[in-house]
């Protein structure tokens, strides 16, 4: 007899829909997988002999031959294992054909009968060609995400039989998360209250999250680079529906661990080692593409500390993600296409001894320090927004009393306001914003006008800069609108988290302000330390 059951397998971030054919007839007993299985796959016949005895029910002694279709597509994990299993109690008459109408399954099985949940598992049910679908009841609220679908649950082989045949109730969806709650998206979280002095380097922390634009952060050690970078956990906003679902499928795609919840709903904030390859950065592998570090970082924060000590191998094929905001991973067996929409900061020395912008206490010699900075090359360097110079706090700074600082919950509001007048605009952030609408989005006065010609005109900015200078700008225009409309509105409501977040910035958005030069000023200073950093005039 034939029973054919929908299923999926995973590549890259997607989920590919796969028909697992099992036949069963008379001739010498034995088990056979065809159709491109790797080692994980073809294993599947002692797990599902195992679970089935387990479970109580019998294993045929006859032939078995199971056939994962399209035959051409390389079938990897362990996900198929319960179809496998359904497939062969329906050949073999044990559950009734008519039950499992327009089901797929999704599961690895365990050798006491459990359904352990597997990586892709959204993916995977989005994928399975079918009107329902059946998955570990560890992954029932990942996979609800699918809308189109009609999603159970089962914890166990007979479990799943005993529901197909209306003797039990499918798995109840979790009412709560089983622990607690990731709200800082991976990272510890820091508040901005806590960093000592550095007003500009918090000013140009606020604008990146407002905009979603690079940053670059250069300074000694010591200097609370690292810290700063970490305070973006805490400024940027909340993921919206449709990010969650894009998140959530990359990292379960990835087999990270996920939240409680069984949702990425916050702003994943990665920082992968210096020593990290380029296929654990990027994406890639042989049989499972794995998304890398890139992807897992989608609508969230990379955060690569000590960017001089990365290869530069490594670093320069980040400049084709950054720009487009995927990655291309091409092998010989399939390519696939990973998103990398993420927001990009960096933290790196001006020298290998790292005093190179104090004066008399480099200990590098020319040649050192040269080569040091030639592992950054510059069209990498060209695609940060903003590249900041950080120093030691001072002494005054860092033992003296200081006044009331303001804290990250009410940067945070700020830049939530930011971000809706950038979604006004039709794009996520200003970051976002095309070359060819800048024009429309971003209006310049033609005081500004002027004065980036001028810089243009000095060689002092590439084309590739002067848009991103205007995206900048136009963040910044956004930030003092805000700043304006609220002191308008209170003069106390800066201090005020709560009343910032309900300002209103829908007519702002459709009215843009102009970008004045102080706009654009304030933009180049922000950008300034590029020119130090390359030894050249151009920013």
């Amino acid at each position: 007899m034939l029973a054919t059951i929908p299923s999926a397998t995973l590549l890259g971030a997607e989920g590919r829909p796969v028909a697992v054919e099992v036949h069963v007839s008379n001739g010498l007993p034995g088990f056979t997988i065809v159709g491109l299985p790797d080692a994980a796959c073809r294993e599947a016949r002692d797990r599902v002999r195992a679970a089935l005895l387990s479970s109580g029910m019998t294993w045929p002694m006859r032939r078995v031959t199971v056939n994962l279709a399209p035959s051409d597509l390389r079938k990897a994990g362990a996900s198929l294992d319960l179809a496998i299993a359904l497939g062969l109690l329906v050949a073999t008459g044990v559950v009734d054909p008519r039950s499992i109408e327009e089901c797929g399954f999704i599961g690895e099985l365990g050798l006491d009968g459990s359904i352990r949940r597997v990586p892709g598992t959204l993916a995977l049910a989005d994928a399975v060609a079918s009107r329902a679908v059946v998955v570990p009841a560890q992954a029932l609220r990942e996979a609800c995400l699918v809308e189109s679908k009609r999603v159970l649950g089962a914890h166990s082989l007979a479990g799943v039989v005993s529901a197909l045949a209306g003797m039990r109730a499918w798995a109840a969806l979790p009412t709560s998360p089983l622990g607690p709650h990731d709200e800082t998206g991976g990272a510890d979280l820091v508040d901005l209250v806590d960093v000592k002095g550095q007003t500009v380097a918090k000013r140009a922390l606020e604008v990146a999250a407002a905009g979603g634009h690079h940053l670059l952060l250069v300074g000694p050690p010591g200097a609370g680079k690292t810290m700063l970078a970490r305070c973006l956990a805490g400024l940027v906003p909340p993921l919206r529906a449709e990010e969650i679902v894009e998140t959530t499928k990359v990292h379960s795609a990835a087999g990270a661990v996920l939240p409680a919840s069984g949702l990425v709903d916050r702003p994943p904030f990665r920082s992968p080692h210096h020593s990290c390859s380029a296929v654990s950065l990027l994406g890639g592998g042989t049989t499972w593409m794995r998304p890398g570090e890139v992807s897992l970082a989608t609508n969230g924060v990379l955060f690569l500390d000590e960017l001089g000590e990365f290869p530069p191998s490594v670093l320069d094929m980040l400049r084709q993600p950054i720009e487009d905001g995927y990655v291309a991973v091409a092998r010989a067996r399939a390519s696939v296409t990973l998103p990398a929409r993420f927001l990009l900061v960096a933290a790196t020395n001006p020298c290998p001894c790292g005093d190179g912008w104090t004066r008399g206490a480099c200990r590098c010699s020319p040649a050192m320090r040269e080569r040091y900075l030639r592992r950054l090359s510059s069209p990498l360097l060209d695609r940060f927004d903003l590249v900041v110079g950080v120093e030691r706090p001072s002494a005054v700074e860092l033992l003296a009393e200081a006044p009331a600082l303001e804290r990250s919950r009410a940067v945070a509001a700020r830049v939530a306001a930011v971000r809706d007048r950038a979604r006004a605009r039709g794009v996520r952030c200003n970051a976002h914003l095309h070359a060819s609408d800048l024009d429309d989005l971003a209006p310049m006065a033609n005081e500004a006008k002027e004065l980036l010609f001028a810089k243009v005109q000095a060689g002092e900015l590439s084309a590739r800069g002067l848009d991103r200078i205007r995206r900048v700008a136009q963040t910044i225009a956004d930030l003092d609108a805000l700043a304006d409309s609220d002191a308008r509105a209170d003069p106390d409501a800066r201090a005020d988290p709560d009343a910032l977040a309900n300002v209103e910035t829908g007519v702002a958005a459709h009215s843009p302000e102009l970008v004045e030069p102080h706009h654009v000023l304030e933009a180049l200073a922000l950008r300034r330390a590029l020119a130090v950093l390359t030894g050249s005039s151009q920013v």
